[in-house]
């Protein structure tokens, strides 16, 4: 699986440095060290050093790669340089602050007082951090045609296909895009494609693009049709009716025929450029994440108190309904400015009536049904367990549907302002399978995704034809899924791997699934990034 990964730019700037040095100010230089594990921390980056001065503002920026999948857990130290020497060790340290990315990337501005050590101040200095994303965010669509091709093959006609190549710094040609093969057409019409104009062009209007039209054969010897150069610039006057055509030329034909005209006409129907939003794009301009749990309490699951059930609290105090909201919590904590965090449970008989729910508060306040952080959640599921009776059936789409009256409400504001990530933790014998179907069908036109984790050793056969992997997830009616929000993982798979792995895998899809969503409404980040001139 791919991982959604960008590169972020840091920019940084501190107040009220101490003074360490006699008769000048400091010279404070900014390092990033990323936590690489085991106490350890790794040098990702530093800035240049700011002579005399103890309100620096870094000129150079510190690049780190971002995955929103990952808690990427960051310290940012400030030294006084007094040497040409790269070691730090014999420069004295002004203070630090230790984060993660994601509190840096979903704050416009993120600012700390320095410490030098945990809980002892650095006079009155502070740091400020502002994150973003290194790319143009431009899309290159193009809508394209030929007519009169040359025929190539014996007993057809051409196969025709067009390769895309921008002339690299080097001065080689790069290949940006290939596009499909029209079976046996002289007269092709490829269909509309996009590509980012950072790899189409660098973002460079006028860079020479090639284009070249080939016939396919399935044994890699295409055979050239002709070619043509143009720009960006040029191509971008194609409008409606107006297409921008070119003569497709073959330069050895050319050569030998005296009465050689071309090899066809290559003809730019449309070519638009625009803005793609990323992820960060709409994190940093302002997206809410909303976080909601629902943990299966249903009897499959086994007494608690024994050994062998899937709640039992081991004397270390885990189990895997705990490490699963640990895991994931974690990561998503970061994206949610107030921390408090809706956990229900389903499928258990609840006091005082003992009537089976499959949507109750974890902290039995069905009015207030929001635990403070992670640990909230944690404890209220901890306090919960010896207090309800697991019974059954399992059955998810209350739960699903719960979140997605909020998140059709949010829907409402017709902004990107609030996302939704519901995380259903189960042993996966599922009940209500075709109305979860119809739920998962109902809120995939919503704001939201749905994380399913199970536990144990169980079939998750049902699980997996809900993740949709396979195909397009349909409603008993028929009705497909507007697009992907399903994510299952089994927990078993992650049993001996680092915590950290498990969130990686579950929330990889997150970003793609938001951006899509938006993507699809036509809605731009609430606060639109500042395109830098290239």
């Amino acid at each position: 699986m791919a991982a959604c990964v960008f590169r972020v730019e840091l920019s940084v700037s501190c107040r009220s440095l101490l003074d360490r040095d006699l008769g000048s100010r400091s010279d404070p230089l900014c390092v990033l060290l990323e936590d690489a594990g085991g106490g350890r921390w790794a040098e990702l980056d530093r800035t240049e050093k700011v002579k005399n001065c103890q309100d620096p503002e870094f000129c150079k920026k510190l690049v780190v790669d971002y995955y929103f999948e990952k808690v990427q857990k960051l310290k940012f130290g400030i030294y006084d340089i007094d040497n040409k020497s790269f070691d730090l060790n014999d420069d004295d340290y002004l203070g630090g602050i230790e984060c993660t990315l994601g509190q840096v990337v979903s704050s416009s501005v993120f600012t700390r007082p320095l410490e030098l050590k945990q809980g002892k101040l650095a006079g009155k200095g502070t740091i400020t951090i502002s994150a973003e994303e290194i790319k143009d965010n431009r899309v290159v669509h193009l809508e394209i045609e030929a007519q009169n091709l040359d025929k190539k093959d014996i007993f057809g006609k051409s196969d025709p296909f067009l390769e895309f190549y921008k002339r690299s710094d080097a001065g080689t040609w790069q290949l940006v895009y290939r596009s499909e093969v029209i079976k046996n057409n002289l007269n092709p019409c490829w269909k509309k494609f996009s590509v980012p104009l950072q790899t189409f062009c660098g973002g460079d209007f006028n860079k020479p693009i090639k284009v070249q039209c080939a016939d396919y054969d399935s044994d890699g010897s295409h055979d050239l049709i002709g070619t043509l150069e143009t720009t960006l610039a040029q191509m971008q006057t194609a409008g409606a009716g107006s297409p921008v055509e070119y003569e497709c030329i073959h330069s050895e034909k050319k050569q030998k025929k005296k009465n050689y005209k071309n090899s066809g006409i290559i003809r730019i129907k449309s070519c638009k450029i625009e803005t793609e939003y990323s992820f960060l794009d709409y994190v940093m301009g302002g997206c809410q994440i909303n976080f909601t749990v629902g943990v299966d309490f249903t009897a499959s699951n086994g007494d608690p108190k024994s050994p062998d059930s899937l709640h039992y609290i081991s004397p270390d105090g885990v189990n895997e309904y705990l490490m699963a909201i640990w895991s994931v919590g974690s990561v998503v904590q970061d994206y949610d400015t107030d921390k408090l965090f809706p956990a229900f449970g389903f499928g258990a008989q609840v006091p005082p009536s003992w009537q089976v729910s499959h949507e109750f508060a974890l902290n039995f306040n069905p009015s207030n049904p929001y635990c403070q952080g992670i640990q909230g959640i944690v404890d209220a599921y901890r306090q919960i367990l010896p207090q309800i009776r697991l019974y059954g059936p399992t059955n998810f789409s209350p739960i699903i549907n719960h979140v997605a009256m909020f998140a059709a409400h949010s829907l409402q504001q017709g902004t990107a302002a609030q996302y939704f990530i519901l995380l259903i933790i189960t042993d996966g014998e599922i009940t209500d399978l075709d109305q979860t179907r119809q739920a998962i069908v109902n809120a995939s036109k919503l704001p939201m995704s749905i994380i399913i984790v199970g536990v144990g050793e169980a079939d998750f056969k049902a699980m997996e034809f809900l993740d949709g992997d396979s195909g397009v997830l349909k409603s008993v009616t028929g009705e497909p899924a507007a697009r992907d929000i399903v994510q299952f993982v089994p927990f078993r798979q992650f049993k001996n791997a680092p915590r950290e792995a498990l969130s990686q895998v579950v929330l990889a899809e997150v970003p793609k699934q938001l951006v899509s969503y938006y993507k699809w409404q036509g809605w731009p980040p609430l606060k639109l990034p500042e395109i830098k001139a290239m």
